[in-house]
């Protein structure tokens, strides 16, 4: 059906960068929103950024000014530039497509979430 692949993850100091990306392929009719995710050790999973087809875009608190989201909808990929990061960012970073496909010609799955399978972030102080 659908593959979401993420890349893009390591290790950095406090205050570098890093880039996420999150490429979904498979029978994809049409991709409605598109965001990143993180959780940390003991801790629940949480929204980071979300961006719509149309280019909205929406953060958490502790990211605005520091995290940009992204897409190229001809790639069906979605991107998350992250900026000035801290130990506190420190998770696995998921991302996560409301996608429409098709199983077969003429059959389509109704719009549902598919995940990626993490990506590690972690910030050395």
């Amino acid at each position: 059906q659908v593959l979401l692949v993420e890349s893009g993850g390591g290790l950095v100091q406090a205050g570098g960068s890093l880039r996420l990306s999150c490429a979904a392929s498979g029978n994809i009719v049409s991709i409605n929103t598109m965001g990143w995710y993180r959780q940390a050790p003991g801790k629940q999973r949480e929204l980071v950024a979300t961006i719509t087809s149309g280019g909205s875009t929406n953060y958490v608190d502790f990211v605005k000014g520091r995290f940009t989201i992204s897409e190229d909808n001809a790639k069906n990929t979605v991107y998350m530039q992250m900026n000035s990061l801290t130990p506190e960012d420190t998770a696995v970073y998921y991302c996560k497509m409301q996608i429409i496909c098709t199983i077969e010609p003429g059959i389509q799955i109704p719009m549902r979430d598919y995940w990626g399978q993490g990506t590690q972030v972690t910030v050395a102080s």
